[in-house]
């Protein structure tokens, strides 16, 4: 029997419930996540061709993924679709990260670390389980070719993007500062698979790529701009925020403090526009939306 919406569900949920697993590392017993989100975008839906023209041709779809992890038989994009998920922050790392104001917390930094690790081995194992199954299946991140590039348009950016996936599955907008806001807020970290499966794609229960930013919405808030110590979330910028700033601050400020101070090695981790917001653990009111 194929694979549906609700076992795959199921198997993503038991994946990170097992405390075996979801932990802030080997000496660490607190949980990096709380129960995942799990959405569905089509393979054949338009959104992935306007990100293709709107970020960079080097943008894969479903297709193209899918056509790199299986050259002798690719599928079409009719026949694929995508599975998103969301690992949702704690309320413990949040307000331990929320009282920061220039460097990450400990749980952040450790969340970044090996919350990624948890979330590279669930996209291993939905890619197996769904393969046992009789699925093929196959995660854009761990492809071959992931990597980082330049857009003419946003700078930084990847072949494939997680949050633009789980935009496209109905997971939720963007925010000022570019960060996904979801149902279970913006602080997360998101991953995903393409399979060759026929799955009711999500509802997005939004029209615009910014309906859930209380700025946007409402050209208040800017609390995320606010809480950045690089300065590069503009409030006037409309979601542009200055990833070269980013990234000069995280890699001379934040990953020397990770290695110095926390956790011995050099990580990416900064995320202070991601907590202490009206956005950090869900949809914030005022917002513009057309569903719940």
């Amino acid at each position: 029997m194929r694979p549906d919406f609700a076992s795959i569900a199921e198997t993503i949920r038991a994946f990170v419930a097992d405390p075996a697993v979801n932990r802030q590392g080997p000496d660490c017993d607190e949980p990096c996540f709380r129960e995942p989100l799990v959405a569905v975008a089509a393979g054949d839906d338009p959104l992935w061709a306007f990100f293709k023209r709107d970020i960079g041709d080097f943008v894969w779809t479903p297709e193209e993924a899918f056509a790199l992890a299986f050259p002798d038989a690719p599928a079409s994009a009719p026949d694929l679709c995508v599975i998103s998920w969301v690992l949702p922050q704690t309320p413990q790392t949040l307000a331990a990260h929320a009282r920061e104001t220039r460097f990450p917390s400990l749980p952040w930094s450790r969340v970044r670390h090996f919350g990624e690790t948890i979330n590279e081995n669930l996209r291993r194992h939905v890619t197996a389980w769904l393969c046992k199954r009789g699925v093929r299946a196959c995660a854009p991140a761990l492809l071959p070719g992931f990597e980082r590039t330049i857009s003419a348009k946003y700078h930084f950016a990847s072949p494939w993007s997680e949050r633009h996936a789980a935009y496209a599955a109905g997971h939720g907008t963007f925010g000022l500062s570019d960060g996904l806001i979801t149902r279970a807020g913006k602080a997360h970290r998101v991953g995903s698979v393409v399979a060759e499966l026929s799955l009711q794609a999500t509802p997005r229960a939004y029209e615009g790529p910014y309906d859930w930013c209380l700025h946007h919405a409402t050209g208040k808030c800017g609390v995320c701009a606010r809480r950045c110590p690089a300065g590069s979330v503009r409030p006037s910028a409309q979601g542009r925020r200055d990833k070269q700033k980013c990234f000069d601050y995280i890699r001379g400020t934040t990953q020397a403090h990770v290695r110095d101070r926390q956790l011995g090695i050099e990580v990416s981790s900064c995320g202070l526009c991601q907590a202490g917001l009206p956005c950090s653990t869900g949809i914030p009111r005022g917002k513009r939306s057309r569903g719940r």
